[in-house]
C-alpha cells in the first residue's frame, strides 16, 4: 500500500518512490524489496511502467492500483 500511496502523488521511478515513501510514512524500502513488489504489482495489474530515454524507469498507478488503493483506506 505504501508504493501505491506513493504513486497516487504522480508517477515517480524508484530512487523517488524510496524517498517518498521515507519521507511520509518513516519507513525505509530496500532496492531489493522495492524493485521485487514493483514486479508484483506491475504483474497484478496495479501499476504499469512507463518508457523513459534513461536509465530510471517510472511508474505509474493504473485505475485498478487505485481502485484497490481507494478501497484499502476505506476500510482503515
Amino acid at each position: 500500500m505504501l508504493i501505491l500511496s506513493s504513486l497516487a502523488g504522480g508517477d515517480k521511478h524508484g530512487y523517488a518512490l524510496v524517498k517518498d515513501v521515507e519521507e511520509f510514512a518513516g519507513l525505509h524500502i530496500a532496492p531489493g524489496t522495492l524493485y521485487e513488489a514493483l514486479a508484483r504489482l506491475e504483474r497484478q495489474g496495479l501499476i504499469e511502467a512507463l518508457k523513459s530515454d534513461d536509465r530510471r524507469r517510472p511508474y505509474r498507478l493504473t485505475a485498478a492500483g487505485a481502485t484497490v488503493l481507494s478501497e484499502h483506506l476505506s476500510t482503515q
